[in-house]
């Protein structure tokens, strides 16, 4: 639930924002610069591109069946670490690269009714459709736009000195470490916007229908991840474990076995339900961590490009009557990259080049890489910040802001 506006000024002086020094002119002509970016990928999109996903998608399903399959030795624990690093694998590759991507529109451009953000749903508890319209629509739009931007602090975090401060936000420190373990929860209930509830702007029965689709993609993700599998984990699991039973019951001597059959029947039987518990609860475990660690990951990620030291947000008269070229350069200024390497930015969505993507949200994040350069030169050329760093010193800074911005006072380091 939401705890406090973000709507108030700051209360010390933020970091002029280079925004603001820009003429319409220098406007104009980095709009021009942008568009013609955007326009030279758009126009080259072709079948490389479409192999690129559908090689994508085909590798998180061999991942997630390999996990699955090494899982069917949970009971021994290499062979569950092993299947659920695997199986972690597969949900960061489908929630990051494919569900946020296929869900922005980017592979829309195919036509294909198998990979198009109208018909994809992702392994996550947040309904499809309301995160479309809280991240796609209300995020990507008003970018860092302080009472706009409901992604600014998620409405439970003071992440920018320019939100009044509350006394809950001491407690912030402990519950972003609960946010990132449950990251996909937080989003799903951030999608209903609480305070458009309290404020009456959200009528009641499309709250009603909002709880009703996040109610029934919460009851969908439960049995898949806490019960299916985990029955079938127990069940092959005590198949296996009865067959192995039997199988050394058979090299007994004839007269032994005859003597023991029925005590070997009990021993078979003790032996399926022993390995069908330790299958269940294996599989239940690693489902469970698997879910975590995707969580945590996704957190980091987009906390990462949105808010280490040197974003900035912005007023709502900042923007008042803004450009094609200022909403480029809000964009800009209120992301920021993540530096690795190729197999880094598959694994993060190719969301570590968060400014590519909030400048070009619906180009194909495979081509990020390649415009990332021609980005970085418009840049330089119009004096605009670049703001990029590994992954370490983007976090470290993210978390270093949550602790300060949890007392009174504060500023955005730029």
């Amino acid at each position: 639930m939401s705890t406090a506006t973000v709507t108030a000024e700051p209360t010390e002086q933020a970091p002029v924002s280079p925004l603001a020094r820009l003429s319409d002119e220098q406007l104009e002509q980095i709009a021009r610069e942008f568009d013609a970016i955007r326009d030279q990928v758009m126009s080259d999109l072709g079948e490389r591109d479409r192999r690129y996903i559908e090689r994508v998608i085909a590798a998180h399903r061999s991942l997630a069946v390999l996990g699955r399959v090494v899982l069917l030795g949970a009971r021994h624990r290499p062979a569950w670490i092993a299947g659920t690093a695997v199986l972690s694998a597969a949900k960061v590759l489908e929630n990051m690269e494919i569900g946020h991507n296929v869900m922005h529109g980017q592979w829309d451009w195919m036509n294909d009714p198998r990979i198009h953000s109208t018909t994809w749903d992702w392994d996550n508890v947040s309904p499809a459709d309301a995160w479309k319209h809280s991240h796609n629509y209300e995020h990507h739009t008003f970018t860092n736009i302080r009472g706009k931007d409901r992604d600014l602090g998620y409405e439970i975090m003071r992440i920018d000195p320019a939100q009044k401060w509350h006394p809950v936000y001491l407690m912030q420190p402990f519950y972003n470490l609960l946010l990132a373990a449950f990251f996909e929860w937080g989003v799903a209930v951030h999608d209903l916007n609480f305070e458009a509830i309290r404020s009456g702007e959200k009528p009641a029965e499309k709250v009603r229908e909002e709880l009703r689709a996040i109610g029934g993609k919460v009851t969908s993700q439960a049995r898949k991840d806490y019960v299916a599998w985990p029955l079938l984990g127990g069940l092959a699991m005590a198949g296996i474990g009865a067959a192995l039973e039997l199988r050394g019951g058979e090299r007994r001597s004839g007269r032994l076995r005859r003597r023991r059959r029925r005590g070997g029947l009990d021993r078979v039987l003790r032996r399926a339900l022993r390995d069908g518990v330790d299958g269940f609860r294996g599989t239940l475990g690693a489902d469970a961590t698997a879910n975590a660690i995707r969580n945590v990951w996704a957190y980091a990620i987009i906390f990462c490009g949105h808010f280490p030291d040197g974003t900035y947000s912005f007023s709502e008269e900042e923007v008042e009557g803004e450009t094609a070229g200022g909403w480029y350069v809000r964009q800009l200024l209120g992301s920021a990259n993540i530096e690795g390497g190729a197999l880094f930015h598959v694994a993060a969505g190719n969301l570590g080049y968060q400014i590519e993507h909030h400048l070009f949200p619906d180009m194909p994040s495979s081509r990020y890489g390649e415009v990332a350069p021609q980005v970085r030169a418009v840049c330089e050329r119009h004096g605009l910040p670049y703001n990029s760093g590994r992954l370490g010193r983007q976090l470290g800074s993210v978390q270093r802001t949550i602790v300060r911005l949890a007392f009174p006072g504060g500023r955005r380091k730029g």
